[in-house]
C-alpha cells in the first residue's frame, strides 16, 4: 500500500499594511471575490504567491537593502510588495534617483500596470527598470509564518510581513480577486467577525489578534523586530469535546488549540 504525499506547499507572501490614526491603528485589509479557490468572501490581508519573475537574479539591483537576505527570502519580499501593489495600489517603493517613497500622485500614473502585472503581461523588474524605481524592501518587518496543514488539497507556505502605508497612498481593491477593501483596526475586524458581519479565516484572525496587542503600528513593528518568529503548522487533535485545530505554544498566540467545528463554520460564512 503507498501512502500519498501531501501537496508541497506554495511559496507565498503577504504584507499588513498599516497607518497611524488617533482611534488606533489600521490595517489595509480586502475582500476575497466569491469565485476564489482559496477564502472566498473572506477579509483577508493583499497577498499571493511567488512567480519566477520575482526570483530574477538581477532583481538584487533594484531592492534596498538585498545583501540582507538570502536569495528565497529576497523572492518572498519582492513577492509581498508585488502582490500588494497588484491588491491594493499600494506600492513600497523609492524613487532610484532621490530614495523617497513614491508619490500619490506618481502612483496615479502608473496605475495600468497594476493589471499588466497581474496578467503577466510584464514582469516585477521589467516595471522597476520602466519607472526607476527601487523596492523598498528594508521596509518589511518579518510578523508571523504560517504553513498549510497537511491534510488540506490546497497549501501555502506564507510569510507575513509588517508595514507601515506611505501617508498619501489610499488603497483600492483591484475589483478581481478581491471585491471590496478598508481600513480597519485590530479590534473593529474582530469584532465584525465575532458578530457574523465579515468572515475572517483562522490564520488571519490570529495574526490579527496578536497584532492587537499593541497601541500603535511602530510598536507592533518594533515587538515584531524583537520577537523569534516561530513557524505555525495547524495540525489537528481529538480530544473529549472533539477535534481541535492546534498551533504551538511558543509561537506566542495565547491560543493553541481551537474547535475544528468552529473553524470550518467560519470558512462556510464566505
Amino acid at each position: 500500500m503507498t501512502t500519498q504525499q501531501p501537496p508541497a506547499p506554495i511559496p507565498s507572501a503577504t504584507i499588513i499594511v498599516g497607518r497611524e490614526r488617533p482611534q488606533g491603528f489600521e490595517m489595509f485589509m480586502v475582500v476575497r471575490h466569491h469565485q476564489i479557490d482559496f477564502a472566498s468572501g473572506a477579509l483577508v490581508f493583499p497577498g499571493g504567491k511567488s512567480n519566477p519573475a520575482d526570483h530574477e537574479p538581477e532583481i538584487r539591483k533594484f531592492c534596498a537593502g538585498a545583501d540582507a537576505h538570502s536569495d528565497d527570502d529576497l523572492a518572498l519580499r519582492v513577492a509581498a510588495i508585488r502582490e500588494t501593489y497588484e491588491e491594493s495600489g499600494i506600492l513600497l517603493a523609492v524613487t532610484a534617483d532621490g530614495g523617497e517613497l513614491v508619490s500619490g500622485e506618481r502612483l496615479k500614473g502608473m496605475k495600468h500596470y497594476r493589471q499588466q502585472l497581474v496578467d503577466e503581461k510584464i514582469g516585477i523588474l521589467d516595471f522597476l527598470k520602466a519607472e526607476s524605481l527601487i523596492l523598498a524592501i528594508n521596509h518589511l518587518t518579518l510578523f508571523a509564518h504560517w504553513i498549510t496543514p497537511e491534510m488540506m488539497p490546497k497549501r501555502f507556505d506564507t510569510h507575513f510581513y509588517l508595514a507601515k502605508a506611505p501617508e498619501d497612498h489610499l488603497g483600492v481593491h483591484d475589483g478581481l480577486e478581491s471585491v471590496d477593501s478598508l481600513w480597519i483596526t485590530p479590534s473593529q475586524a474582530l469584532a465584525e467577525n465575532e458578530a457574523g458581519d465579515k468572515t475572517i479565516i483562522f490564520p488571519t484572525r490570529m495574526n490579527i489578534q496578536k497584532l492587537g496587542r499593541s497601541n500603535t503600528l511602530s510598536e507592533a513593528i518594533d515587538t515584531a523586530r524583537n520577537s523569534d518568529i516561530v513557524t505555525v503548522q495547524p495540525w489537528i487533535e481529538n480530544r473529549d469535546n472533539g477535534p481541535h485545530l492546534c498551533i504551538p505554544e511558543e509561537a506566542d498566540y495565547g491560543l493553541t488549540a481551537e474547535s475544528l467545528e468552529k473553524i470550518i463554520g467560519e470558512a462556510k460564512q464566505g
